[in-house]
């Protein structure tokens, strides 16, 4: 995991510096990680997930299950306001993209064929983001 501080990244740049090139290539260039691949598909402790550029609380283990599909999936974020959503239309295919409202990063995307409460299954990839785990 890549070390970040308070000041956000104003150039590309400074984007490469501070993330891992994994990072980098799941934030700033829209990619995905394989399925099965990611270190946060599978996690036992509780606490929250953060976004690996800016750190922004996004998804708690409270809001995690296992969909199936290869990639950590949560049903809702930690707070509204803290990911935004927009249409993705890349391969082909209609896609709703979840980026962090703090700082843009590509996250993953959200599908209506999740659990209740929300029905959501955010689908995010594990190298987006952080783990805050609860001593």
């Amino acid at each position: 995991m890549s070390e970040h501080d308070e000041s956000m990244p104003s150039s590309d740049e400074e984007w490469r510096e501070r993330l891992t090139d994994e990072e980098y290539k799941i934030l700033r260039e829209q990619g995905t990680e394989p399925k099965f691949s990611g270190e946060y598909l599978d996690v036992d402790d509780e606490g929250e997930f953060t976004c690996a550029g800016c750190g922004t609380e996004l998804f708690s283990t409270d809001q995690q299950y296992d969909a199936g599909h290869g990639w950590p999936s949560f049903f809702d974020v930690v707070e509204d306001g803290n990911v935004e959503t927009k249409l993705d239309t890349s391969h082909g295919m209609r896609r709703t993209e979840v980026v962090c409202a703090t700082c843009g990063g590509h996250l993953g995307h959200v599908f209506d064929d999740g659990p209740d409460p929300t029905g959501k299954r955010y689908c995010i990839n594990s190298a987006a983001l952080d783990f805050d785990g609860e001593e």
